[in-house]
């Protein structure tokens, strides 16, 4: 199981650090995007489109090295729950929303698979958090010491 882990840590962990790198040179791109979904105040977009890319990164980081792999991992799995509530509000609702999942070059609408890839993302993060750390994680090295 520590392999599975250990793959399954890298795949999520990478695609945080991807999603979260393509939308970081762009805040106002990723602020309309949330602001599209009708769910937050203004006064919570901008800071939450400045900030959730340096999250998702970072979570993404921690997820790669296995630090902290436990508590990123369920923090990842909230995420994913999070989001995938997001676009099933908008697909209830009928709003035609943008993902804006990887940036401004995402033009995917937010639709009934995006909600069961990030159910299926949450699930990942699930089975990491319940496994952790897997094979190759700094949370092992500490452990020893």
């Amino acid at each position: 199981m520590p392999a599975i882990v250990l793959v399954l840590r890298l795949a999520l962990g990478a695609t945080l650090i991807a999603a979260g790198a393509a939308k970081i040179p762009h805040p106002e791109q990723l602020a309309a995007a949330i602001a599209g979904f009708r769910l937050l105040a203004a006064s919570v977009t901008a800071p939450l489109a400045i900030a959730l890319p340096y999250f998702e990164v970072l979570v993404g980081l921690y997820l790669v090295i296995g630090l902290f792999t436990q508590i990123a991992a369920w923090v990842a799995c909230a995420q994913f729950v999070a989001y995938a509530g997001a676009i099933a509000s908008a697909v209830l609702r009928g709003i035609p929303a943008s993902c804006g999942c990887f940036g401004p070059a995402d033009t995917a609408t937010a639709d009934w698979p995006h909600v069961g890839i990030d159910l299926g993302l949450a699930l990942v993060a699930g089975v990491i958090a319940a496994y952790a750390p897997g094979a190759l994680a700094v949370d092992r090295r500490l452990r020893k010491t």
